[in-house]
């Protein structure tokens, strides 16, 4: 919420084209405020879900399969919404993401320090991630202007938007967490006053966590003005290797597991970078 802020109010305010923050956020309809809006506590639960399975899976599986399969859905949503790229190079590459997810699936059956109820668990958990987080672009896509130099009257610009969409992640936060620290998914139920009793390095290392993922967002959002909504969607979701390397290299979450599973994993790996190859590709 603080950085979605600052932003618009230092480069979402700045500059001779487009409309200034505060004028956007004064023109717009209450129907694209509250589409960004609802795309934040979309979003929210998605999240929440992708933290509970790695608890329970660890990043190597909650990253391939939860945002996996939102990438599969977002870039389709988005190609509908905006369709700027090419359909023959552009849906090969989600069928690669989408092998890579099977293998990562099969890689996490075989761990055998893992019961069948976590394993069915932690996929079904990981499929309502990817569902949810497939939808909440889509939405936030719908409030924001095609033309950001020449903004079209009551639409948001990239900015406002994401400042809608902090707001909604925000306000959600409370009644998720409040819900989910009394019936939590995971572990046993956790009081609020345990919130305080965190050092000032978790507080910060928490603020810091969100600082840069939605500096990450911000930037996919404003880049979908030139590589098309599809394509920038389907980058950011690159951050799925990043998860993926320190889940097997850093955690060592399949360290209980045969040495079999390494093929899966590096056939995960190769489907899942070609995929993203072929998305990009598919905007030249």
């Amino acid at each position: 919420m603080l950085f979605s802020l600052l932003f618009a109010f230092t480069l979402g305010s700045r500059g001779t084209a487009g409309r200034h923050f505060l004028a956007d956020i004064t023109q717009a309809t209450s129907g694209n405020l509250f589409y960004a809006f609802l795309s934040g506590v979309i979003f929210n639960l998605s999240n929440v879900l992708l933290v509970t399975v790695i608890a329970i899976a660890g990043m190597a599986i909650a990253f391939p399969i939860g945002v996996g399969l939102a990438l599969v859905l977002g870039v389709i949503f988005g190609y509908l919404a905006r369709p700027v790229c090419n359909p023959w190079i552009l849906f090969p590459g989600l069928a690669c993401v989408v092998i890579a997810i099977i293998f990562d699936g099969i890689a996490y059956s075989r761990i055998p320090s893992q019961g069948s109820k976590a394993i069915v668990k932690g996929i079904v958990l990981s499929i309502l991630t990817g569902i949810f987080q497939g939808l909440f672009y889509p939405l936030m896509v719908r409030s924001i202007s095609g033309n950001l130099m020449v903004p079209e009257p009551g639409m948001l610009t990239p900015y406002t938007a994401i400042v809608l969409f902090a707001a909604g992640l925000f306000v959600s936060s409370f009644i998720y967490n409040t819900y989910l620290m009394r019936r939590p998914l995971s572990g046993p139920p956790i009081p609020a006053r345990a919130w305080f009793r965190g050092t000032r390095k978790d507080h910060t290392v928490g603020l810091l966590g969100g600082l840069i993922w939605c500096l990450g967002f911000s930037l996919m959002t404003l880049s979908a003005d030139k590589a098309g909504t599809a394509i920038s969607y389907g980058l950011g979701q690159g951050a799925t290797m990043v998860a993926v390397v320190w889940g097997v290299l850093v955690w060592k979450e399949f360290r209980a597991a045969p040495r079999s599973v390494n093929k899966y994993l590096i056939a995960m790996f190769l489907f899942y970078v070609g995929g993203l190859s072929l998305i990009i590709i598919a905007k030249q």
